[in-house]
């Protein structure tokens, strides 16, 4: 298994699923439903090759043998502006490719940071990965999940007391490869 899925992996269960963040991976991801694609793309037009791949790999797939896809990029897109760049380019993929409503890219990096937030804000942790990852999540799939979330509009003010209540010590635990001394 390469390096940056072990490290994806074990950011998925401490942090994702560990913190609750995301209240829906829990399951797919205990059931094997969750594909870790590691790719070596080094330029833009390969990874979107690899996007489009796993795209059609989801198209054949069942949700109850697949559910969603997290792609790694370990050799691309270190600096997240130009991440952010790609990401316009991903959704023009989809909407070319007829899966808007279908699809959607969720996005994780290690340098994440929302807009209006300043970069060393800790809410920006609930999306920092360590590597550029682009989440592949089917739109079905998450109208049914919120179908029985009784407060989904929630969850972002909760992640965000979550992360920002974490200790400087946790946060070193959780997020290794945000610190380099």
């Amino acid at each position: 298994m390469h390096p940056a899925q072990v490290a994806v992996i074990q950011w998925l269960n401490d942090v994702v699923i560990g913190l609750n963040l995301c209240p829906f991976s829990g399951k797919p991801t205990r059931e094997n439903r969750v594909r870790f694609f590691t790719s070596e793309a080094t330029d833009e037009e390969s990874l979107l090759q690899d996007l489009q791949h796993e795209l059609e790999l989801l198209d054949t797939r069942p949700v109850a043998e697949l559910e969603t896809t997290l792609i790694i990029v370990p050799d691309l897109l270190p600096d997240f502006f130009d991440y952010t760049q790609f990401l316009q380019w991903a959704n023009q993929l989809l909407k070319r490719m007829n899966w808007q409503g279908v699809y959607q890219i969720a996005s994780f990096h290690p340098d994440y940071c929302f807009a209006g937030a300043e970069p060393d804000d800790a809410e920006n942790l609930t999306n920092r990965a360590p590597y550029p990852i682009l989440h592949i999540i089917r739109e079905a799939s998450l109208t049914k999940a919120l179908e029985y979330f009784p407060d989904v509009e929630a969850i972002p003010d909760s992640n965000r007391e979550c992360v920002t209540s974490l200790s400087d010590a946790e946060r070193r635990q959780l997020f290794p490869y945000l610190f380099h001394d």
